[in-house]
């Protein structure tokens, strides 16, 4: 069966459209001709903005386009939207959103206290990795999807302790609590090994878990999420009774994929991530050895001289 079935809002969002059109518009302002209202502000740089913007697209093709549809009907493409949405985003908006912008957030007297709670590297990592597998647990992930306001409150906490999480790996804020090239390798290990168990029980399961994927009544429900609720008598009376219609595999078998691709996407931005920290920690070391060197040299050549 054909997703033109939903209709052009459940497909393409518009109101989310016009939402993150209203977030670009408001950075370009801050970023732009607003900037001249803070003291320590500095042009933006052409690479920051790309990557906000990049931020702000995935975010729609994830959120808003018919991927979101998608995702409600098959378990494989929920993971595909959970992996960028938590793996991927908030690294780009981390690094979209200017230094100064970022100081002037973290620094304000109301915000900075717990901006050094949440963002303690254990604390962080902790937070993510259990909000993560909690919300893969049958009961909790159905009762999430069963309730709109529920699904954006768990959806919206969830990816600020992403953005916590990955603070201390990326952030260039100078003045900001960064971890050196070792702990962030522990880091990034860290988060994949705490994340495979969860993976580990979705990909190695003998049934299908989750109600709101495999029952006809309740998944129904559960689409209220991304189709308007005035077009769900209609679907049901079209015969649209589950998500098997817009599949060619089983439940077991689109389970099961689900937790492959989400830990086949996890590595991939992870190896990624650690050949830049990798990098950057060798370039860094380099730096030093060379300083050292030349501060020797120089010495020696001091002491020549004075003798």
């Amino acid at each position: 069966m054909e997703l033109s079935v939903f209709g052009f809002q459940a497909l393409w969002s518009p109101y989310f459209f016009c939402v993150l059109l209203g977030v670009a518009i408001a950075y370009r302002y801050v970023t732009g001709k607003g900037r001249t209202r803070f003291a320590a502000s500095e042009p933006l740089q052409l690479r920051q903005a790309m990557l906000f913007y990049s931020a702000l697209l995935l975010l729609y093709m994830i959120k808003g386009s018919p991927l979101d549809v998608m995702a409600h009907i098959s378990f494989t493409m929920h993971m595909v939207q959970m992996a960028f949405l938590l793996l991927l985003v908030p690294i780009l908006v981390i690094k979209g959103i200017p230094q100064w912008c970022w100081q002037y957030v973290i620094t304000h007297r109301w915000v900075a206290p717990v901006w050094r709670v949440v963002t303690q590297p254990v604390v962080a990592l902790l937070t993510f990795t259990l909000l993560f597998s909690f919300y893969h647990i049958p009961v909790i992930l159905d009762a999430v999807k069963l309730n709109e306001a529920l699904h954006a409150l768990y959806t919206s906490v969830l990816f600020m302790s992403a953005l916590f999480m990955y603070w201390t790996t990326v952030n260039e804020v100078q003045g900001a609590r960064k971890l050196k090239g070792l702990h962030k390798v522990a880091m990034i290990i860290g988060n994949a090994v705490l994340i495979t168990p969860a993976c580990a029980l979705i990909i190695f399961a003998d049934e299908p878990m989750y109600a709101t994927y495999m029952s006809g009544d309740v998944w129904l429900q559960s689409m209220a999420l991304c189709v308007p609720a005035a077009m769900l008598p209609a679907l049901a009376s079209a015969g649209i009774t589950g998500p098997e219609l817009f599949m060619s595999m089983s439940t077991l078998e689109d389970q099961q994929l689900g937790g492959i691709v989400m830990k086949i996407i996890q590595e991939i931005i992870f190896g990624v991530l650690l050949y830049t920290v990798f990098r950057a920690w060798y370039v860094s070391e380099q730096q030093q050895a060379d300083e050292l060197t030349a501060a020797a040299l120089a010495e020696r050549k001091a002491m020549n001289d004075y003798y």
